[in-house]
């Protein structure tokens, strides 16, 4: 859509907004910010922000409704509902409606590989990103991890490479997003509380592989639970990765090694001894990152060496400090049970008591999966946010009584330590969203992180 002269509507005023209504306003486009909260609601940050845009040319409507037939394009950022009222007007009167990512990857002409999944897609795409930034110095990496996709489009060279982090939020609005690579890492149940049902939630994540020219390539994984379905909606070259079988074209793991057979031949890439990034979870992350660089040509001894010097990204099992002889981690990143479960899983190689710091926003899932982990692995759960009350009930349900609530992330983490012993650990691994208490899950981490270092010891 060319929106030279046109005005566009951008809804939502955080970073994703902002860098739309910057690139609309660069191709041409008259622009206006929406958001619900007034301006004096902004802290003073954002209203500098808000202010310099001003000056710019950029148009505010801030704590009422705009003139939505005023507008030849709406823009959403991805944390928006859809069934917002202002959307739901634009439908009504057949406005063109876009979200942010897409909008953006109407102005890219170098190659994309995206990567979508319900757990895994930061550690992938950030070891993506470590692989292609090696093997092309102009890779840029964007979506729903670092900047947004419309804050760097207009300066990508055609002969960059970008790596993507797509959520559902993001593909749900996807149109003519066509990405060379795609990945699906895997589907678990998350987001309800915005896409209802599964079936809603997979359809976005299937539109990665809509508009893939047959000449890409498709990564899927062989053990997980929508294998079947997801691959009946590839339309380019399919991958898979997995850890129980050799793929026709993917990687995989033999005696202990990973391997890569992309273009028809076997690889040996490294072994898993030769990871620092631990636990199953990760050696899955680091097949589908082998595939997708072996498919975009990447050679083996370049991605070995980036996948044995990797560390792991922070707020994913991040090690934070030892104190008094208590370990502590932060997965403030696990958002959903299936993220959380790996993180415990993955810290029972160290054979210590965890105590686990959990709960935040209400996603309307259940946490019995999560909670049937526990034994064996978990002294007590302190619990803070929106589920504390859902997590407590469904503890005793599964008979695990050494739960506690807490009003602040900080009161936890002190009643954590206080009852701590040596040799024990400390983890905050919430099983649920940060936005009831925070602005995002790294600001969660970031707390974390700092009330840790002024506790005593």
């Amino acid at each position: 859509m060319e929106i030279m002269g046109k005005n566009v509507l951008v809804v939502g005023n955080a970073r994703s907004g902002i860098g739309a209504a910057k690139l609309a306003h660069q191709k041409g486009a008259t622009v206006c910010i929406y958001d619900g909260k007034p301006y004096e609601a902004w802290q003073e940050e954002a209203k500098q922000t808000i202010n310099e845009l001003k000056s710019q040319g950029i148009m505010y409507t801030l704590g009422e409704m705009p003139d939505v037939k005023a507008f030849d394009l709406v823009v959403m950022s991805p944390g928006i509902s859809p069934e917002i009222e202002v959307v739901q007007l634009a439908k009504q009167l057949g406005k063109k409606i876009t979200g942010e990512f897409e909008f953006a990857s109407w102005y890219c002409k170098a190659p994309i590989i995206a990567i979508t999944g319900t757990n895994g897609k930061t550690t992938t795409t950030t070891l993506v990103g470590e692989i292609m930034k090696k093997y092309n110095p102009s890779t840029y990496v964007v979506g729903n991890i670092g900047r947004a996709f419309s804050e760097e489009v207009l300066q990508i060279p055609e002969n960059g490479i970008v790596v993507a982090e797509v959520s559902s939020f993001q593909l749900e609005t996807a149109d003519t997003f066509h990405p060379f690579i795609s990945a699906l890492l895997n589907i678990t149940p998350d987001h309800l509380n915005r896409h209802h049902t599964m079936e809603n939630y997979c359809a976005c994540k299937y539109n990665i592989f809509k508009n893939q020219p047959e000449e890409g390539y498709s990564l899927l994984n062989t053990k997980d639970h929508y294998y079947e379905e997801a691959k009946k909606q590839v339309k380019a070259r399919c991958m898979s990765f997995s850890l129980q079988e050799i793929p026709d074209c993917g990687a995989y793991v033999q005696a202990d090694t990973l391997y890569e057979n992309v273009h028809g031949t076997a690889h040996a890439i490294c072994k898993i001894e030769d990871l620092h990034i631990k636990g199953t979870h990760n050696v899955e992350n680091a097949l589908a990152a082998i595939a997708m660089a072996a498919a975009f040509g990447v050679p083996g001894n370049l991605i070995r060496e980036v996948l044995t010097t990797f560390k792991g990204v922070e707020h994913r099992t991040e090690y934070v400090l030892t104190k008094r002889g208590v370990d502590f981690f932060n997965d403030s990143k696990a958002t959903n049970t299936d993220a959380a479960i790996a993180g415990l899983v993955g810290l029972s190689s160290l054979n210590k008591p965890i105590r686990l710091i959990a709960g935040g926003m209400d996603k309307q899932t259940s946490f019995k999966d999560w909670i049937k982990h526990f034994n064996g692995l978990v002294e007590k759960v302190y619990i803070i946010g929106e589920t504390k009350q859902q997590i407590v009930k469904e503890c005793l349900e599964e008979g695990f009584t050494q739960v506690a609530t807490f009003e602040t992330l900080e009161d936890a983490i002190k009643a954590a330590y206080n009852e701590s012993k040596a040799n024990e650990c400390i983890l905050l691994s919430p099983a649920c969203a940060s936005w009831d208490m925070f602005e995002s899950y790294e600001k969660r981490g970031e707390l974390f992180k700092e009330t840790v270092m002024q506790l005593e010891g």
